[in-house]
């Protein structure tokens, strides 16, 4: 991967998200006149603004009831308490929990320290790198968790960003109001073709009634800083009208190797109030994250090379030695003999990076049709662009002969090249949802959900100089360098779902109701140039070119919600719900989804493609919950108990270095999955609250036989691959006065890193420490806030995250990343 200046297109693709937020301001802007007349019998200057299932104020069924998440003056923002409070298997974290900790933080990290059975792993302290991350939820990762962004449907939070964005990109995360984790079998309302367990729902904040602002600064180690600044109109007008813009910069140096890592974010949101029944909100987001690469590792290259080991850059020589050794021999470069394997020096390279830009718009209505009739309405568009390459060392550059290696070790041409891939992403959704308060205390929901996805990947290839490497940071063009494969996909989504909220007697409610879900994507491989390049002289190999259609559809997906609150404390729950996932799609070299790293260069990858289109089946689950939770001043707990079973489990396998990997797409058959949470919080006097956490998952495989590379292995009983059966949280946070302490521990099992089981990646203990002192007003400044942050506080050692494909057996992936090692940050901000 590689991380370079996206350059062209950009102006085109900004000029057509903004002119889709432009057009939603226009439409609030003449809503306003309209709504004027209406409005000014509406004297007060607060404006309450209700969420996403706004029922009538009279009649308030229990799953409505609201809540408030305080900002840091009086003003608060009005929310639905599905949004900012736990609730059935659902789990909330507010702004005042999300600003315990280093202010950028990536949300997904946040709920993983503070969510029981929620992991998150990343190669930085802030958790930006996407290709770095990892996220689980009971035993479900990131790209198997419903995402959206008030009701904006955010896709997988992946990688890249083929068929969504991350929230890190979305959205600034200080303009996030709060966000919850669905544990549970999902959220019928919640729309995501990826979902087989569990949403994530993030809520943004609305611009503040009256006008003013915040900017805050962070310094921290490696050289890190990051400014944020945000303005708010306050009302504008007698129709209500506001808005606010915000801007945040991240820079930072890589912790090991060279380069560093930076992200440009900046959001604008306007609300519109359309007289007492309704308001249009219009929202810009606009993201732009590069960085250097971390290197991925195997469990040998951590333990003989050490957590610094990364790419070899800046020296060059070494570089193309090694590239030597890993594509013209068998052998390892002297001294490495008995430490390295011949595949662990080819995963060794120059440098990788990418470049990920997004721009998010929305116009988003909501309306009461009548006293019982309400509709939600979203249209969006999210154009996505990126670069992703790095040093190919089973590839020469043709400029300068066939490579040799000379008597004093050096090497004479250039074995390797930059091999660099261009992605553009082009999305464009609505979504519609009606409500009804329907009699005998039926609460009735539908809605419908369509959107088209444009996919491009083209793979270049540049040549590399002979003393000196590429430069990461310019000079690739769309349209330069040997083009060695075009990629495009085009997916259609249609999604439906009918629920009724029966509320039996107060405090108990049961909700049915089903959702259909069909996805198909076309496209593939629209050329491949392999033969031509070899041709050449660019020593090239097979790049599994493979083209095709996929569907994935589901008519009917039940689910069943009960809950019931009782004796004013305590509340029983359970959950049941079928869920689909549609096929991932990313590229023809890609180890997951059915059109990618298929065949060898003697079984076609089209001819794989063309048997596993028969016989391949979306993957579903039926997910059972059953809990406890009892809450009070003092006192809070809850329990969970759930089981799942996969059907049609898809897994990823592959071996080998970049040049000889055997790849297969598989359906391994059944999955079960037990697991149990636990968590007491104790809240003794005022300020000091003490919660504690345990979770055990255990997921085992269920074929009796698999066949891989002409071989049959079972992998009954084996524990899936990448997630810990044991973790346990702690977290204390004490305020007093104007200051808080905030002390937060986890524990992460052993994970397994192969199907068989037979390698495992060692079990850690990560801990973080934050310190705030908030001095209040301070002449016209408000708020004036210190902050303290220290990220893995005792310096652990330790694999975090995991990308790619696992083996059947053996420590022969390089897909481990190594965790980021104690930081500290400080920060300073204050409101006008």
């Amino acid at each position: 991967m590689s991380a370079v200046k996206l350059l062209g297109k950009s102006r085109r693709k900004s000029h057509y998200l903004l002119t889709t937020s432009i057009l939603g301001i226009a439409v609030a802007s003449a809503s306003s006149h309209r709504a004027e007349a209406a409005a000014k019998s509406h004297q007060s200057a607060k404006i309450q603004h209700t969420s996403s299932h706004p029922i009538s104020r009279s009649k308030v069924s229990p799953h409505q009831r609201r809540s408030t998440i305080e900002s840091a003056d009086s003003e608060s923002i009005s929310v639905s308490v599905s949004r900012v409070r736990s609730h059935g298997p659902e789990v909330a974290v507010t702004r005042k929990v999300m600003d315990r900790f280093v202010e950028g933080t990536n949300p997904m990290q946040i709920l993983a320290m503070t969510t029981p059975g929620a992991n998150f792993t990343s190669t930085d302290a802030f958790g930006l790198d996407t290709y770095g991350n990892t996220f689980y939820v009971r035993g479900f990762t990131q790209m198997q968790i419903g995402a959206t962004l008030d009701g904006i449907p955010l896709g997988s939070q992946g990688f890249a960003n083929n068929n969504g964005v991350s929230i890190t990109q979305a959205m600034i995360q200080d303009d996030v109001a709060g966000m919850t984790m669905s544990q549970g079998a999902g959220a019928l309302d919640s729309f995501s073709a990826q979902n087989l367990g569990g949403a994530m729902t993030y809520t943004s904040s609305d611009p503040k009634d009256k006008a003013g602002g915040k900017i805050s600064q962070t310094f921290g180690s490696y050289n890190a800083y990051r400014t944020y600044a945000r303005v708010d109109s306050g009302i504008l007008n007698q129709t209500g009208t506001k808005f606010y813009a915000s801007f945040a910069r991240t820079d930072t140096d890589l912790w090991k190797g060279a380069g560093g890592q930076s992200e440009l974010q900046a959001d604008a949101k306007i609300v519109q109030p359309i007289g007492q029944h309704g308001k249009i909100t219009g929202f810009f987001g606009y993201g732009n994250f590069q960085q250097m690469n971390y290197l991925t590792l195997t469990k040998n290259m951590w333990r003989q090379m050490g957590r610094n080991t990364t790419y070899l850059k800046p020296d060059y020589e070494k570089a193309k030695q090694w590239a030597y050794y890993a594509q013209y021999t068998s052998d390892v470069p002297p001294g490495y003999e008995g430490r390295l394997s011949n595949d662990e020096i080819g995963d060794y390279a120059w440098d990788a990076s990418q470049v990920q830009r997004t721009y998010l718009s929305a116009v988003t209505g909501h309306f009461d049709l009548s006293d019982k009739v309400h509709s939600d309405t979203v249209a969006y568009g999210n154009i996505g662009s990126g670069l992703y390459g790095g040093t190919n060392n089973f590839v020469t550059s043709p400029s300068y002969g066939v490579p040799a290696l000379q008597a004093d070790g050096s090497v004479s041409g250039v074995p390797m090249a930059l091999g660099m891939s261009h992605a553009d992403m082009r999305r464009l959704g609505f979504t519609q949802k009606v409500s009804i308060e329907a009699p005998h205390n039926n609460y009735i929901e539908g809605g419908i959900w369509y959107e088209n996805n444009r996919w491009i990947y083209d793979s270049m290839l540049y040549e590399d100089g002979l003393t000196t490497g590429h430069n990461p940071l310019a000079g690739f063009k769309k349209g330069t360098g040997s083009t060695w494969y075009n990629d495009a996909y085009n997916t259609n989504t249609f999604q439906f779902f009918l629920q009724d909220r029966w509320k039996i007697i107060p405090g108990m409610t049961l909700l049915v109701g089903f959702k259909s879900l069909t996805q198909t994507t076309h496209g593939g491989t629209k050329a491949d140039y392999t033969d031509q390049l070899t041709a050449a002289g660019w020593n090239t190999y097979y790049r599994h070119p493979a083209s095709g259609s996929m569907t994935a559809s589901g008519a009917f997906l039940p689910h069943f919600n009960f809950d019931y609150h009782f004796l004013n404390h305590h509340e029983i729950y359970w959950d049941i719900a079928e869920n689909l996932r549609a096929y991932d799609y990313y590229s023809q070299t890609s180890s997951a989804g059915p059109w990618g790293g298929l065949g060898n260069s003697s079984q076609s990858a089209q001819s794989v493609f063309d048997a596993n289109k028969k016989v391949l089946k979306p993957e579903r689950t039926w997910n059972y919950i059953v809990g406890y939770r009892y809450d009070s001043r003092f006192f809070s707990g809850s329990a969970d108990f759930y089981h799942t079973d996969y059907y049609n489990r898809l897994a990823s396998i592959t071996e080998g270095s970049t040049a000889t990997a055997h790849n297969a797409y598989l359906n391994v058959g059944r999955e079960t999955m037990n697991g149990a949470d636990g968590a007491i919080t104790i809240r003794p006097f005022r300020g000091l609250e003490i919660t504690n956490s345990v979770s055990w998952n255990d997921a085992e495989y269920q074929t009796t036989s698999i066949n891989y590379s002409g071989k049959n292995y079972s992998l009954k009983g084996k524990h899936q691959v990448y997630y810990p059966k044991f973790m346990y949280k702690a977290n204390l946070n004490y305020t007093w006065r104007k200051a808080m302490f905030n002390f937060n521990v986890n524990y992460i099992g052993s994970r397994p890193m192969t199907y068989l089981n037979d390698e495992y990646v060692p079990s850690y203990w990560m801990a973080n420490l934050n310190l705030a002192y908030n001095f209040g007003q301070v002449g016209f400044a408000q708020n004036i806030k210190t902050t303290f942050g220290i990220t893995n506080l005792f310096d652990s050692n330790y694999i975090g995250g995991i990308y790619g494909a696992a083996s059947v057996s053996g420590d022969n992936n390089a897909n481990l990343f190594v965790g980021s090692p104690r930081q500290y940050f400080g920060t300073v901000s204050a409101e006008f």
